[in-house]
């Protein structure tokens, strides 16, 4: 969840840090704060400009270390902000994970009379590397983390070593950026891009001395490794706003652009057909498969629910969706005839990561749906389809959903094309999509009627979204962008429910979101809206432009193009993703960072 970077070069380390926290702050935006070795820790409450208002003047030091906070233990304070130190207050420390046994730990420091600043879990850390610290630092960050249970990636420098940084990872990325006048350490590549664009990606149980000119790479155990640099793709404007007011609109309006990116290459027009190239090597495995597994989280989770309509659907395969964070938990009774897929965006999601372990432990065909290349997950998975939807900055998931959906859509056509799903119809599907981000682009050319909705809707404090089959689990996802984004008490159902209990909330303060395209279900909703009306709840219906009877049974109308039902959904969404982001601003809220919350969820 947090963001963390590390400088080490002949350049002043506080400005390029205060860079790095800035791509970063999505990751986190509690508190930040800056350590350069022989000098004190500079902390602040709330976003990176609070943290450089203190910079008047940059502290030299060509070494330093920094961290953007998503609290998890203790509140968002100075005192708990990182970076941290040991006892000495010459060994600091910055940390993105969860120390699990950190109260253990803390308890054992006491009796020895060390004294603790923070309620932070991360602290504890710093206390015990500087309790095992005998003249060198890499044995004394090795020796700590063989006690620490839980997840990490660190940084650690000291004033006895301020040529050099420590880091290591353990279920949170860390990866080394190779400049020409300093190496760096993130969280996150894109923090580094402005400076590099080779990179090693350090993996669970490494560690590495960073210095200026130089990196080595060891186990835990101290074994030394040797690894090949990559070259990260992404352009530094790919993370800047680029003249709009927020990332989640600039990301909102690179949907078309996405969808093009997404299917490029991957589609046969003249024989309805699909080539996923990342999974040829376990094509024959996938499509003699009885059974399909679909894990996500959050917005993940929801697209991987539009998976399995699709999948079913089309394909006739049986598909089932787990949480990522239950998945790992419950007993799943091995298959070694069925698959199961990972969806994440950030490709470093905790528990999805945790979910394709447990997977793999089981000999499972695992497979992943990702965005960020180079990822854990992307690593870990045996085979895969990225995205390609470029970096998605605000926390809010948009761009990256309707690219989820994109690849679900042609994942279906893969392999119902090899079950049956005729030329003609896998024609019409293909030609469909390729027309696709075209439509789209003429859709967004005008959203006034959304903004002038989202001035009514933003003065209630409820909202409930419903849908029917392929557009049921898009009412959740509409519901989550609502509650994400405008903190409005949101819940979605599919619409059928509402009779079993959720209608007894409906009155003219509560009102409904109904997605009703003109699809096989269109008459059972326009029964659910009529249902609601008696309840006397505005209704906001996302409808089929041409419906001619919709405004008659709602009280506002969003309309958007009819395509195949296939790709419906992936229409749908867009006004619901808009409706949100118009509203969080009529409230006057930040939408890129919406409180208590973070991009890439690497705790658990």
């Amino acid at each position: 969840m947090c963001g963390i970077i590390g400088y080490v070069g002949s350049r002043t380390a506080v400005p390029i840090l205060l860079d790095g926290l800035r791509t970063l702050e999505y990751r986190g935006y509690d508190s930040a704060g800056i350590y350069v070795p022989g000098h004190s820790p500079v902390k602040a409450v709330g976003p990176i400009d609070n943290l450089a208002a203190k910079f008047a003047e940059s502290i030299p030091g060509t070494t330093g270390i920094a961290h953007t906070r998503w609290a998890t233990h203790g509140a968002p304070t100075e005192a708990n902000a990182h970076p941290h130190l040991d006892m000495s207050g010459s060994i600091a420390l910055a940390h993105n994970g969860i120390i699990e046994n950190f109260r253990e730990l803390r308890e054992g420091l006491i009796s020895q009379g060390i004294k603790f600043d923070s309620e932070t879990d991360t602290e504890v850390l710093a206390k015990l590397i500087g309790t095992l610290y005998q003249g060198d630092l890499l044995k004394a960050v090795q020796d700590s983390l063989s006690l620490v249970r839980g997840t990490y990636g660190i940084i650690v420098t000291s004033t006895h070593h301020s040529d050099k940084i420590v880091t290591a990872r353990l279920g949170s990325p860390v990866v080394i950026g190779l400049g020409i006048d300093g190496n760096l350490i993130s969280s996150d590549p894109s923090a580094l891009l402005a400076h590099t664009k080779d990179v090693v990606y350090l993996e669970d149980g490494e560690c590495a001395v960073v210095t200026k000119d130089a990196y080595e790479i060891l186990t835990l155990k101290g074994k030394r490794l040797t690894k090949t640099p990559e070259t990260v793709e992404l352009e530094v404007e790919a993370v800047q706003k680029q003249g709009y007011d927020h990332f989640m609109l600039k990301e909102i309006f690179e949907i078309p652009e996405v969808i093009e990116n997404t299917i490029r290459g991957r589609q046969i027009l003249s024989k309805g057909k699909v080539k996923l190239g990342g999974l040829d090597g376990v094509f024959s495995k996938l499509t003699s498969a009885s059974r399909l597994m679909i894990v996500g989280c959050g917005s993940a989770y929801y697209a991987g629910q539009v998976g399995r309509y699709l999948l079913e659907e089309y394909a006739g395969l049986p598909t089932e969706v787990e949480l990522g964070s239950e998945y790992r938990y419950k007993r799943n009774l091995p298959d070694k005839e069925s698959a199961v897929i990972v969806v994440t965006q950030s490709g470093e999601t905790a528990d999805t990561l945790a979910s394709v372990r447990s997977a793999k432990e089981q000999g499972i065909l695992t497979l992943g749906i990702v965005n960020a290349v180079g990822s854990t997950i992307a690593r870990e998975t045996e085979a895969g389809i990225y995205n390609h939807a470029g970096p998605e900055i605000a926390v809010a998931s948009t761009k990256a959903f309707i690219s989820q959906l994109t690849v679900f859509v042609l994942l279906t056509v893969l392999l119902a094309r090899e079950r049956g799903m005729s030329l003609e119809e896998g024609k019409k599907i293909v030609e469909e999509l390729n027309n696709l981000p075209d439509l789209i682009r003429k859709y967004l050319k005008n959203t006034s009627d959304i903004k002038t909705v989202a001035k009514k809707y933003a003065g209630y404090r409820d909202a409930m979204f419903i849908g029917r089959k392929f557009h049921a689990p898009i009412a959740y996802e509409g519901s989550l962008k609502l509650k994400e984004v405008t903190y409005i008490h949101a819940e979605a159902y599919a619409a059928g429910e509402l009779k079993h209990g959720s209608i007894a909330m409906l009155d003219e303060n509560f009102p409904i979101v109904a997605l009703v395209p003109q699809d096989d279900v269109y008459e059972k909703m326009i029964s659910n809206i009529e249902e609601v009306r008696a309840r006397k709840a505005p209704v906001l219906a996302i409808a089929t432009k041409g419906d001619k009877h919709i405004s008659e049974v709602a009280d506002d109308v969003l309309f958007v193009p009819k395509v195949h039902p296939i790709l419906q959904p992936i229409v749908s969404t867009i006004p619901l993703q808009l409706l949100a982001y118009y509203i969080g601003v009529e409230k006057g809220l930040n939408v890129d960072r919406p409180r208590n919350l973070a991009k890439s969820v690497t705790v658990e």
